[in-house]
């Protein structure tokens, strides 16, 4: 299969692409900018521009779309919904346009309610949960998600929308001690996080897996950053918010049982075998 991976340069994508080549895929890596070393070359393109995303999504089989800016707090937030949602829009319509086979993109853990201010309604926090946007950005991709669903049907391409947790990786796990003193320096996202390693397992298992119409998942590892019970975090930092399933003693109280049941995604990878 030829791929484009989009955002190839950037923490996650350069991991997804290098990924896939690993495993014999063929990948067109694209990025605005193309710094060195990555090991795979990079074609630069603006995706804000409809024709350049169809002139880098020509000729490829399917798309892991990863190109948005990252976050709430990297751009005046008119910029980042205006942004994100152009290319977004021009990469799912132009994988129509091209009938592509696939078109795996990057959501976000944000569209479920974070930095939940305003408490979770239950926990753990799953599909259900959505939509709770509370930021321009978390509404970019909430609204991204809608137009997924509106050009799937369209054009019967599958699309699956990964809500990603804070994708970390080996070199981020030595701030963690930092955080468990004080359970409210990460109550932001539940205590959560996805190694990138794991983030390139589920892009390769959402290309590969039997999917139809579009779906959205919840991306996250099976524990959290802190070495306290889950339980006892959630009883004192958001009181009177019920725990609906059973997490073990430090599991995320973001679920990802249904990728492991749609696209049969598993999380090899934890920051307690990183730091043993």
């Amino acid at each position: 299969m030829r791929v484009c991976v989009t955002g190839a340069s950037g923490k996650a994508g350069r991991v997804v692409a290098a990924d896939l080549l690993a495993r014999g895929y063929e990948v067109v890596a694209t990025d605005l900018v193309a710094p060195p070393g990555l090991g795979f070359d990079v074609v630069a393109a603006d995706l804000t521009d409809y024709g350049q995303a169809i002139d880098v999504l020509g000729g490829v089989d399917a798309v892991v779309h990863l190109a948005n800016i990252p976050g709430p707090d990297r751009a005046p937030p008119a910029v980042t919904f205006n942004v994100n949602t152009t290319m977004n829009f021009n990469v799912f319509h132009a994988a129509a346009q091209l009938r592509l086979q696939r078109v795996v993109w990057a959501s976000s853990e944000t569209t479920l309610g974070l930095p939940f201010d305003v408490p979770p309604r239950y926990a753990p926090v799953d599909e259900a949960h959505y939509p709770f946007p509370t930021t321009t950005y978390s509404l970019s991709k909430v609204v991204s998600e809608s137009i997924a669903e509106h050009v799937a049907a369209w054009s019967g391409i599958p699309f699956v929308a990964l809500r990603f947790s804070n994708i970390l990786g080996p070199d981020d796990y030595e701030r963690f001690p930092s955080y468990w003193d004080d359970p409210h320096l990460r109550k932001w996202n539940l205590w959560s996080y996805v190694d990138v390693r794991d983030v390139a397992g589920a892009c390769r298992a959402a290309l590969e897996a039997p999917v139809e119409g579009a779906v959205s998942l919840v991306v996250a590892a099976v524990d959290s950053v802190m070495t306290r019970p889950s339980s006892d975090l959630l009883a004192e930092v958001f009181p009177g918010v019920p725990l609906t399933g059973d997490v073990g003693e430090l599991g995320s109280l973001l679920s990802s049982a249904r990728a492991r049941e749609v696209i049969g995604w598993e999380p090899r990878h934890s920051w307690r075998d990183e730091r043993a």
